[in-house]
């Protein structure tokens, strides 16, 4: 949030406290803004009219996100966010899955873009939360959508934000 005074810390750490239905959990040795974290993912869970959520955010590092990027999607390298949806019903309004965002690439990215950690890290979740509550960035125009909303919940939490580029963007494959 602009301006905030939200404290980090440098333990891995969750806050289960701010909204029922979003957790966020660090799991690495970086300082994260969980509340922050948990801040804009219940604004657009809001925004999009999820009622009944069940989301976990968590930050981890490069080979954490590695191994399950290998798992799960048989990619052979570090990514920068994955985003798992256990269940989406519309009619329901009901969600459930899982964002996970790599701390390490957020903090090498950030520094060859002259941007934060904290806000590239805050990129990373509003992209996977995005993907979680149905938009994709496979094709141009449903990109240029997805980079729009991407855009608005930047600035809506004073966050810099410099448009992806391909193919190493949120959610794109990055580089081996």
């Amino acid at each position: 949030m602009p301006g905030s005074n939200t404290p980090t810390s440098n333990l891995p750490d969750s806050d289960d406290n701010l909204a029922p239905g979003v957790s966020v959990v660090n799991q690495q040795s970086q300082s994260v803004d969980v509340a922050r974290l948990k801040q804009i993912a219940c604004e657009i869970l809001s925004d999009h009219d999820w009622s009944h959520t069940e989301i976990s955010i968590a930050i981890v590092d490069d080979p954490t996100i590695h191994e399950l990027n290998s798992r799960y999607l048989d990619h052979d390298y570090a990514t920068d966010v994955l985003s798992f949806p256990f269940e989406r019903d519309i009619d329901a309004r009901r969600l459930s899955g899982e964002v996970i965002a790599s701390a390490d690439t957020a903090s090498r990215v950030a520094a060859e873009l002259g941007s934060t950690p904290q806000d590239e890290l805050l990129l990373y979740v509003i992209h996977g939360l995005l993907h979680l509550i149905g938009y994709d960035d496979k094709r141009e125009d449903d990109r240029q959508v997805m980079r729009t909303e991407e855009r608005r919940y930047m600035n809506r939490a004073g966050a810099s934000y410099l448009a992806p580029g391909e193919p190493d963007s949120p959610g794109g494959e990055a580089s081996p």
